[in-house]
């Protein structure tokens, strides 16, 4: 197991009770340096298979520890994570995300959120150093509001009965909070057409959708006549989102959309995110960093020690951060006034309800679909995929040969039909821009693979240059 961008990862096989005993401990022992050992750890997790057996390892090593044990279930991780905030208590989510099945992993809050990369570090020491187990062991114990308290969240700030007359599909999967939203968009009036329920794994990774998912999704939205189609990943914590003609909306521009919604004066985001952010002129204050969740995080902290009164933030993902409280009556999709006086808590981890609803939300007021939003936006479109099964080393040898020699840099672009780089940024893997084009290619921090990202000025570009970029990539590693 190691960390990632988000969290800790691994093969299912390498994640022994024993193993995941020492990481939870280790976790809990970092946080008592100071002399004040956690009293409890909520636990959650995902619907993997491997999931409760991996929660209950947690359970075990937090009631060794002394700590008491709380079972929140199987719930969204930004559930878990809202009720880590409100409670004071430090929290573990069993999951892996959008990763294939035979992995899983564990994210760490702290109680005043995400663990940061020093966190990380101080894990790992604690790791090497494991404590005696305490005097007296702590308690078992069980919480099932914590679901229910994150979907009451979304209920007090927006409007009831705004999406009253809305037809919205909710592809199900095997998504941890897929009944979860089933009633949250029947509770503000929507009719809600559930769709795709798995009871095997589904790996739906939100930045790479797989051809038949957006043919799926054009089939149910004329087959259902829907306005919407709303999904997330397994864990509940980015959003996929297609609109009336089943057309997915991608995650950043989400974000963008989502950012207007609440009125932001600054916006952090990774650097592969669509540059329509900064063409929109929309926000005083952009800051770019690494993909993963803890850059992001400590930008957004960043932005709010300068004086930002609205940090927000998002990853191309579609996964949207809340840095401070938010009125409702300030927010510009507020349609009708009825959630005035109404305020959203801050929720500094990725979510996938608040930017669907905000979506909807602004759709609502202009009174148009939601494809209407989309086009109203710069024309610069993004697109991505992965080359699998790639060792971390080859995709790092790659991007530093690409960022590192002209020569073969120039190669690369030619071969994936690009003229020759205008600037390149290697703040996280290798980004180059050529013309109106940019191409990305990076190491996954969280599986073998090579991630591959594009923007251009049409979908249908950034679509071929994904597939140039992957094929050239391809032939570099020896698997064309």
């Amino acid at each position: 197991m190691k960390f990632g961008t988000s969290g800790l990862r691994g093969l299912v096989t390498d994640m022994a009770d024993a193993v995941v005993e020492a990481h939870v401990a280790a976790f809990l022992a970092h946080l008592g340096r100071d002399g004040r050992p956690a009293p409890a750890l909520l636990i959650g997790r995902d619907l993997r298979p491997s999931s409760p057996r991996i929660a209950e390892a947690c359970a075990r090593a937090a009631m060794a520890a002394g700590a008491d044990a709380v079972d929140c279930g199987a719930l969204p991780t930004p559930a878990l994570a809202l009720e880590t905030l409100a409670r004071g208590l430090p929290s573990v989510m069993v999951t892996g995300s959008h990763i294939p099945f035979d992995r899983n992993g564990l994210k760490f809050y702290r109680p005043d959120g995400e663990i940061t990369k020093g966190d990380e570090a101080g894990v790992l020491a604690a790791l090497a150093a494991p404590s005696a187990p305490a005097a007296a062991p702590g308690r078992r114990l069980d919480e099932a509001g914590a679901a229910r308290r994150y979907l009451d969240r979304a209920r007090a700030f927006f409007p009831a009965g705004f999406l009253k007359g809305r037809r919205i599909g909710v592809y199900q999967h095997s998504a941890v909070g897929r009944d979860l939203l089933v009633a949250l968009f029947e509770g503000f009036g929507a009719t809600v057409v559930p769709l795709g329920r798995a009871e095997g794994f589904v790996p739906i990774d939100t930045e790479a959708v797989r051809p038949e998912d957006a043919a799926q999704a054009a089939a149910w939205a004329a087959e259902h006549a829907l306005d919407a189609l709303v999904s997330t990943d397994g864990d509940g914590d980015r959003p996929l989102m297609a609109d009336e003609a089943g057309r997915f909306l991608r995650g950043d521009m989400l974000g963008v959309l989502t950012a207007k919604f609440l009125g932001a004066d600054a916006v952090a985001t990774p650097v592969s995110s669509n540059t329509a952010l900064e063409r929109t002129g929309w926000f005083p204050r952009i800051r770019r960093t690494r993909i993963g969740s803890p850059f992001v995080i400590a930008a957004m902290a960043e932005l709010a020690a300068e004086g930002a009164r609205l940090p927000v933030a998002y990853e191309a993902n579609g996964g949207f951060l809340l840095g401070a409280e938010v009125q409702a009556g300030d927010a510009d999709g507020d349609a009708d006034g009825d959630a005035d006086g109404a305020t959203l808590a801050p929720l500094p981890t990725r979510d996938a309800v608040l930017p669907m609803l905000a979506a909807l939300a602004l759709a609502a007021e202009a009174g148009g679909p939601l494809s209407a939003l989309a086009a109203g936006l710069p024309a610069r479109f993004t697109a991505s995929d992965r080359l699998q099964d790639v060792a971390p080393d080859r995709s790092a040898a790659l991007a530093a040969a690409l960022a590192g020699d002209a020569a073969a840099r120039a190669g690369f672009l030619a071969a994936a039909g690009l003229p020759q780089a205008g600037t390149v940024d290697t703040l996280d893997g290798v980004r180059m821009t050529a013309g109106a084009a940019i191409l990305h290619l990076r190491p996954s921090g969280n599986a073998p693979e090579l991630r591959v990202y594009a923007e251009a000025e049409t979908e249908a570009r950034a679509a071929a240059l994904v597939a140039a970029g992957l094929a050239a990539a391809s032939a570099r590693l020896g698997q064309g």
